[in-house]
């Protein structure tokens, strides 16, 4: 079987190409140029997943497996991303960008081209398996649970997961290692990217100033859940759900951010206590291992990668929304981010929250 293997530079990728390639499938490395420019990292920042060095890494590891190599550019489609980051910021939202990577990029472009150049299936190293779920493919948990990033996947329809394949997904990041180093990989030992990689300061505060300046410039309240105004900001922004730190502030108990409402330039704040909501909403929605369900379901939903599930049960709506009723109260909710609908390991599918 010819496989395409996204070749991030690091270790999980190189390991994922590596075992495909004892298995005696026909090997490709492409490595997705995204147009981001390597500049000043934060200080003990760890290595990014798009510069220069990583591709010079990727390289190097498709030398050593003796496969092609190949650099695709994808700065389009990646530049769309970063637009939608910037922009959902503005909204009062936080948003996770790498589910649209997956999504767009590594099994939406690289997808595309792998068909093109007669490929019958794409890889990579994320840490999650493809299974069947009754009579369709799924995505569940990785053994290793640390690791499993069965999260930002959610959005992958049958299309893709009739083509894709998760080399990782039955090992622990100590076996992926301890195979690298086996193999004399250059990579074996290389620390993981920082999270967010298009945002080399680490506070991605910096990168919205920088694109939408206008952000910082709108002068508003932090009031409390009565309305009375117990400070000032200068832009929604600032802030994400469930912030505590840096409210500028002082009161007799911690303050979290409860909610933002951008139309306003508001800021809510209040106890832990007030952070616990009963129903949220969902946009964007993909179902994955089920077909669009006709009543209710029981699921568990991730609201944030990595996470504790929170029982639920989630009701299809209209054009693509569905609604989470919580069997207990749930926190921190926070627009922007996915909500992930889960039967035990295995996702049933996701979407946006609002």
């Amino acid at each position: 079987m010819k496989v395409f293997v996204a070749m991030s530079g690091g270790v999980d990728s190189a390991v994922a190409a590596l075992l495909l390639r004892r298995a005696g499938h026909d090997v490709v490395g492409i490595h997705l140029r995204t147009g981001v420019k390597s500049g000043p990292a934060a200080p003990g920042s760890r290595p990014r997943c798009c510069g220069a060095e990583e591709t010079d890494d990727a390289r190097r590891v498709c030398s050593l497996l003796d496969i092609p190599f190949f650099v695709q550019n994808t700065e389009r489609d990646f530049g769309a991303i970063i637009r939608d980051f910037v922009d959902s910021y503005a909204r009062g939202e936080t948003p996770n960008p790498c589910v649209a990577c997956n999504n767009d990029v590594k099994f939406g472009a690289l997808l595309e081209r792998a068909r093109g150049l007669g490929a019958d299936a794409v890889a990579t190293g994320h840490y999650a398996r493809r299974v069947r779920y009754g009579e369709r493919w799924a995505i569940a948990r990785a053994v290793d649970a640390e690791k499993d990033q069965s999260y930002v996947l959610y959005g992958l329809g049958q299309a893709e997961l009739e083509r894709s394949l998760f080399p990782l997904g039955e090992l622990s990041k100590s076996e992926v290692r301890a195979l690298a180093r086996e193999a004399g990989l250059p990579v074996a030992g290389k620390a993981e990217s920082q999270e967010i990689c298009f945002v080399p300061s680490g506070d991605y505060r910096d990168l919205v100033r920088r694109d939408r300046p206008e952000a910082f410039r709108q002068r508003g309240e932090i009031i409390d859940e009565e309305g009375r105004v117990l400070g000032h900001h200068t832009g929604v922004a600032g802030f994400t759900v469930g912030q505590r730190k840096g409210l500028g502030l002082a009161a007799s108990e911690p303050l979290y951010v409860l909610r933002l409402d951008a139309e306003r330039q508001q800021v809510v704040v209040g106890p832990r206590s007030a952070m616990g909501v009963s129903t949220a909403r969902v946009r964007n929605v993909a179902w994955t291992a089920i077909a669009e369900p006709a009543r209710p379901i029981d699921t568990q939903v991730m609201l944030r990668y990595r996470s504790e599930p929170v029982p639920a049960t989630a009701a299809s709506l209209p054009a693509e929304e569905a609604i989470l009723h919580f069997a207990r109260p749930a926190w921190p909710v926070t627009p922007g981010q996915a909500a992930v609908f889960y039967d035990g390991p295995t996702v049933l599918g996701g979407g946006r929250l609002s």
